[in-house]
C-alpha cells in the first residue's frame, strides 16, 4: 500500500470518531424549513470519500416536525467497499457513507480522464478534486482514491443559503473548471433550491453526467407500503420488479410490503420524454403525513430507483457537454408538503 493512499485512508475515519472531531457545518433557515449542511474540508470534513460531490451535503432538513434526511446506515468502516449488512446493522464504506441529496459526476461510468491516465497519473472527479490512478485496473467509484489536489474551496454562508465554489486545474490531464453550487431556502416557502454552474476553464471538453442520489430518510420510517412514488409519465422498467415487494400502477410505483433484511427494490425507470417537465418526482408517505417533490430545469438523461429497508433513493441523471470557455447550469427545486 502506497503511503499517500494510507494517509488519506486514516483520515477517512468512522462516523463515531468524526462526530468527536466536530466536522464543519452550516445551519440555514427561512422560518419555514431549517437545514443543516456539512462543509467541504480535506482535513476535517464529514465526507472525504472520492465518489460524491463534497458540496451541499445536507444531513437534516426539518419541516413541520418531519426530518427528511439523515444517515441511511448505522455504522461506517474503512474496510467496506460499498455497504454490507452485519446483523441488524447497515455498514457503509468511506465512499458511500453520506446522507442527503448528494451528487455524483461520471463519464460513461468513469471519471474524467481516467482511461487516458497512466498508472500513477491523475484524473478528475468533479466536486472532489484531482485523483491519483493507482494502477491500470478498471475505474471503481467505490474505491477510495488518493486525492492529489482537492482544489480551492470557498464557502459563503448566509442566514438562508450557502454558496460553495471549487476551482480546480489539472494540467497533466487538460481538465480544469470553476464549479459553483448554491443551496438556498426560498423565502416564506417550504422550498429548497440547489443551483449549479460549471464553467470549463481547461483545454478539453467536459463530457459528463450528474445524478442526485436523493437519499430520502424520513424520520426515519421503514420503506414500505406507506411510500408512493409518482412520476408525470406512465412508468416502464428495464426489468420486472419483484412482485412480492413492489408494483407499478400507471405513473405510480407502490411498495407492497415493508422492506426488511436484504430486501431491495431497484430498477431503471423508462417512459420519460426529452422534455424537462418529465423531471418531476413526487414521493409521499401517508403514515408520516409528509411528502416532497423534486423538479429540474434540464431533461432526464436517465432515471434509477434504489431502495432498501432504510432508504428510498430516486436517482435522476442530467447530461452535459461543455466546450472550453463555456458554462453549463442546472437547478433543482425541492418542495416539502404535508399529506392529509
Amino acid at each position: 500500500m502506497r503511503k499517500p493512499f494510507f494517509v488519506f485512508l486514516v483520515l477517512s475515519i468512522p462516523m463515531s470518531i468524526q462526530a468527536q472531531t466536530a466536522p464543519p457545518e452550516a445551519q440555514i433557515s427561512n422560518g419555514v424549513i431549517a437545514a443543516k449542511l456539512y462543509l467541504p474540508d480535506p482535513a476535517k470534513g464529514y465526507y472525504r470519500g472520492t465518489r460524491f460531490d463534497w458540496s451541499g451535503v445536507i444531513h437534516s432538513l426539518q419541516y413541520q416536525g418531519h426530518d427528511y434526511y439523515g444517515p441511511w446506515f448505522t455504522k461506517t468502516s474503512p474496510t467496506v467497499h460499498d455497504f454490507i449488512y452485519d446483523g441488524p446493522d447497515i455498514v457503509a464504506g468511506p465512499c458511500s457513507a453520506i446522507p442527503g441529496p448528494v451528487e455524483e459526476f461520471s463519464t460513461d461510468g468513469k471519471a474524467l480522464g481516467y482511461d487516458e491516465a497512466k498508472a500513477g497519473g491523475t484524473f478528475i472527479k468533479i466536486g472532489i478534486g484531482v485523483l491519483r490512478k493507482p494502477d491500470d485496473g478498471a475505474y471503481d467509484n467505490y474505491h477510495l482514491y488518493e486525492i492529489a489536489d482537492p482544489g480551492k474551496w470557498t464557502v459563503r454562508k448566509k442566514a438562508d443559503s450557502v454558496e460553495f465554489t471549487q476551482e480546480l486545474s489539472d494540467p497533466s490531464s487538460g481538465y480544469a473548471y470553476l464549479y459553483t453550487k448554491t443551496v438556498r431556502l426560498v423565502k416564506g416557502q417550504p422550498e429548497m433550491v440547489i443551483a449549479h454552474s460549471l464553467k470549463n476553464t481547461g483545454r478539453k471538453t467536459i463530457r459528463s453526467s450528474v445524478y442526485d442520489h436523493n437519499f430520502l430518510v424520513l424520520e426515519p420510517r421503514p420503506i414500505g407500503p406507506n411510500f408512493v412514488i409518482t412520476l408525470p409519465f406512465p412508468i416502464r422498467t428495464e426489468h420486472p420488479l419483484d412482485a412480492e415487494l413492489a408494483e407499478i400502477r400507471g405513473n405510480q410505483l407502490l411498495y407492497k410490503k415493508a422492506l426488511e433484511g436484504r430486501d431491495t427494490v431497484a430498477t431503471s425507470i423508462l417512459g420519460y420524454s426529452d422534455q424537462p417537465s418529465d423531471y418531476h418526482i413526487t414521493i409521499e408517505n401517508k403514515a408520516a403525513g409528509a411528502g416532497m417533490t423534486i423538479v429540474c430545469d434540464r431533461p432526464l438523461a436517465r432515471e434509477e430507483l434504489w431502495s432498501i429497508r432504510s432508504i428510498l433513493a430516486m436517482e435522476p441523471f442530467v447530461d452535459m457537454a461543455i466546450e472550453p470557455g463555456k458554462t453549463f447550469t442546472w437547478t433543482y427545486r425541492y418542495t416539502y408538503f404535508l399529506v392529509k
